[in-house]
């Protein structure tokens, strides 16, 4: 299992439930990775998804609380272990976390590797994710080039657990 998201110095990943930052070419990159992938969602961040659906060509697996939701093109889970389960034995670059804060915390212990579009630049975020570079867990093994969308700078980096 793996992660992907995109964070700034802080590792600030949202605000008020929308992106810090649209940015065409980390959009084509997260389409890219996880399109024919297994995805893990939030209930809350599948809500902020254009029209509040599921992402195509994908198997989306949200975790909501809430019992006995059904949503078209998705499969419904109420715990991390059902979640689990239901990725059982797939390989793991087949299967991406994406968020929200609630889910990246709850499911970053059983991801090996994290995609991380690295904003250079601190925002007034109001959701995280765990700051992979504080951590004894995880090292930085690769690291693009400074890029470059308009007044945003950004890198892409790739944490692997130690």
């Amino acid at each position: 299992m793996q992660a992907i998201v995109c964070a700034d110095r802080n590792w600030g990943i949202g605000k008020n439930g929308e992106l810090l930052v649209h940015i065409p070419e980390d959009m084509r990159r997260f389409r890219a990775a996880t399109l024919g992938k297994t995805v893990i969602v939030g209930r809350k961040t599948l809500s902020t998804f254009p029209g509040g659906r599921p992402l195509a060509k994908r198997t989306n697996i949200i975790l909501s609380g809430f019992g006995g939701l059904e949503i078209d093109g998705a499969q419904v889970v109420s715990s991390v272990g059902e979640a689990l389960r239901r990725v059982e034995g797939l390989p793991a670059g087949d299967v991406f976390v994406i968020g929200g804060q609630q889910v990246y915390k709850e499911f970053l212990p059983y991801c090996t590797r994290a995609y991380v579009t690295r904003l250079n630049a601190a925002f007034n975020a109001d959701r995280f994710f765990p700051a992979l570079d504080r951590s004894k867990e995880w090292r930085l093994a690769e690291r693009s080039s400074l890029r470059r969308y308009g007044e945003f700078e950004f890198y892409y980096e790739t944490f692997e657990k130690i």
